[in-house]
């Protein structure tokens, strides 16, 4: 069993926190294609969170922040966006909570995440915190709400795709659209808000992508690398 700090008392964290690791899934709620639920990026979080904490018995897993910096989504229904400096604002609040840890891992699955997640991490750190950050890569994989995606999340919630309203959005590398997502957003390039093709997506292939985050993620946190 994993320790999780939703069933958990107060003596219960002081009796293990100086020894123990909080690890904080951060995600967002943001449209993922017609198909995907909009807490994608948030369950992903959460179950790689999990499966730190049952690789490691140091582990306790937080709640998770279910909502991130999600501007270029704007205009999809569903949506929900804190913006990258309330975002980073909370991110640091909820590290410099957590000093009865023995450290802090944060679990990001949101892309968009990444800049206001560094700037927080660089503040952490010059206040003498330990804090690690760690964010899935998978390569290859397509950008949001593709094949990769949608694997994955029929590996963990398959009652929640709907693969019978899967399309295929735009499959143009990333590096290609991203001036136009920077100017207009996804809606801007995809109006179905898919980056990629969910074409083929597989539980199986989901479950082999989620063992492969979980180890690299298990390694980071041995390595204390970022």
């Amino acid at each position: 069993m994993t320790q999780q700090l939703d069933s958990m008392a107060w003596p219960a964290v002081a009796a293990i926190a100086g020894e123990s690791l909080l690890a904080i899934p951060l995600g967002s709620t943001e449209q993922h294609g017609p198909h995907l639920p909009c807490t994608t990026d948030t369950d992903v979080a959460v179950a790689l969170a999990r499966e730190l904490a049952t690789r490691r018995d140091d582990v306790v897993v937080a709640p998770a922040l279910a909502y991130g910096s999600s501007g270029e989504h704007a205009g999809f229904a569903g949506t929900l966006s804190l913006g990258g400096p309330a975002f980073r604002q909370a991110v640091v609040e909820l590290v410099r909570s957590a000093d009865v840890f023995a450290g802090v891992v944060l679990v990001c699955a949101h892309g968009g995440n990444a800049e206001p997640l560094a700037d927080a991490l660089r503040t952490l750190r010059d206040e003498g915190r330990r804090v690690l950050a760690w964010s899935p890569s998978i390569a290859g994989g397509d950008a949001h709400a593709g094949r990769t995606e949608t694997s994955v999340l029929l590996a963990l919630r398959p009652d929640a795709v709907a693969l019978d309203q899967a399309e295929t959005g735009d499959v143009r590398p990333i590096d290609a659209i991203l001036p136009q997502l920077r100017d207009g957003g996804v809606q801007s390039v995809s109006p179905n808000g898919v980056l990629g093709d969910p074409s083929g997506a597989s539980a199986a292939e989901g479950a082999t992508l989620l063992a492969a985050l979980a180890d690299d993620l298990v390694a980071s946190v041995a390595g204390g690398a970022a």
